[in-house]
């Protein structure tokens, strides 16, 4: 059995994601913000691994 990951530190703004949610007239579950933020570190993770497989320095929003 795979041992779960510790959940890595959020990196966006949780009162934001929510606003956005109410915005929809829906409600969000308590674990969403964490799970946004997931989605932000492995977009993130992608866009490093491409401009260093690209030999550059500097992250670029063409890498997301």
């Amino acid at each position: 059995m795979a041992k779960a990951s510790k959940p890595k530190e959020i990196v966006v703004v949780g009162s934001k994601v929510k606003e956005v949610i109410k915005e929809a007239g829906l409600r969000s579950d308590g674990e969403l913000v964490q799970a946004v933020s997931d989605k932000v570190h492995e977009l993130l993770e992608a866009a490093i691994a491409r401009c260093q497989g690209n030999n550059r320095s500097t992250v670029r929003p063409h890498d997301l």
